[in-house]
């Protein structure tokens, strides 16, 4: 046995014939392991850049402290994603952090893409525009057709808390005149209460804006909910944007002068009257806040105002009208007068433009 092993090592020959063919068997493995690490390579290299399945937009939420499990959990629950070692592995080379909220998902998106939206933390929203002039009670039905559970009734509960007014920094008691008209994006699972807070904050940030600027009637009228009672009636008045600040102004003088305001929307308001003819029994009416009986400003808005009202109750035009009539003559514009026998002349030629004989 000793002999034969002497001989193994003593023929070189015999010795490099068998290195050379272990040499060729490591070699082979060695590439086979090396085509499989690259075909390994390649197979979760395209998982990890596969897009995700769903062909439209979907909308999920992230609850607080979820874990890349819970994630995975709800993009497969919302059909958003089904991979779940290609998930896997991608969280644990990249250890991203998932913020909680709402999403909006567009379709197609890769890893790297849903990554970068959840680390976003930007809520998905509904936009929604709020048109001027509108009074509290009107503005459900623009909100409604993004937010179909929204409670009219908690709505129209809150707008009239005055507790809950207060807690928002409103001067009036109730939120009319203070939800400021615009076109907001409301984070998606937004209800009652955060929408009024988001509309009272632009509100009052609007305030903030205007307060100080130079030339403006802000100690005349007092306050911002007086401000805000005057724009009021400035934008039930007029459609004509150029005309706001002129019968703001007619507005102003009849302020110093003591003269009712005489403005029909007040008492619209009183009644919820929003169109068709006003009955002499309304403008009787007692409530304060009939203008057309009653001297001064009413106790609070009459609808909410918008930025170029509210501009126009602050900076008036200087005029020494006194009065204003439509013309009704298609044009939604105004005849103004300093005296009443002018008034009177341009009532007579409205009447004959909607064709009204004597």
């Amino acid at each position: 046995m000793l002999y034969e092993y002497t001989f193994y090592f003593a023929n070189p020959l015999h010795f490099l014939l068998n290195f050379y063919a272990m040499k060729k068997i490591f070699s082979i493995t060695a590439v086979i392991v090396l085509l499989i690490a690259v075909f390994a390579y390649i197979h979760v290299n395209q998982r990890l850049s596969a897009v995700s399945l769903n062909e439209k937009t979907v909308i999920l939420e992230i609850p607080k402290g979820s874990s890349p499990t819970k994630v995975l959990q709800i993009l497969q629950e919302k059909g958003v994603w089904d991979d779940d070692l290609a998930f896997t592995l991608w969280c644990k080379m990249n250890k991203p952090s998932l913020k909680a909220g709402w999403y909006e998902v567009p379709a197609h998106q890769t890893l790297d893409e849903l990554a970068a939206l959840f680390q976003s933390g930007k809520s998905a929203v509904r936009k929604v525009t709020i048109p001027e002039g509108r009074a509290t009670w009107e503005i459900p039905a623009y909100l409604q057709k993004s937010f179909p559970n929204l409670d009219t009734a908690r709505w129209n509960s809150l707008v009239q808390d005055s507790k809950f007014a207060h807690s928002l920094g409103v001067e009036g008691n109730t939120l009319e005149g203070y939800l400021l008209p615009d076109t907001y994006p409301f984070a998606i699972n937004s209800d009652e209460e955060s929408i009024l807070k988001q509309m009272v904050a632009a509100n009052l940030k609007l305030r903030d804006e205007l307060k100080d600027r130079k030339g403006s009637m802000w100690e005349q009228l007092g306050n911002w909910h007086r401000v805000l009672t005057l724009a009021s009636v400035v934008e039930e008045e007029t459609g004509i944007p150029a005309e706001r600040p002129l019968i703001a102004g007619v507005f102003h003088n009849r302020l110093r002068l003591g003269m009712p305001l005489g403005a029909d929307p007040t008492v619209r308001f009183i009644f919820k009257n929003l169109t068709g003819p006003i009955y002499k029994s309304q403008l009787n009416s007692n409530n304060p806040y009939n203008t057309r009986r009653f001297p001064g400003l009413m106790p609070g808005p009459i609808s909410n105002p918008g930025r170029k009202a509210i501009e126009a109750a602050l900076f008036p035009e200087k005029t020494e009208a006194l009065y204003f009539v439509a013309k009704d003559d298609g044009s939604h514009t105004h005849f103004f007068s300093s005296t009443l026998a002018d008034h009177n002349k341009y009532k007579d030629i409205a009447a004959k433009n909607r064709g009204e004989k004597k």
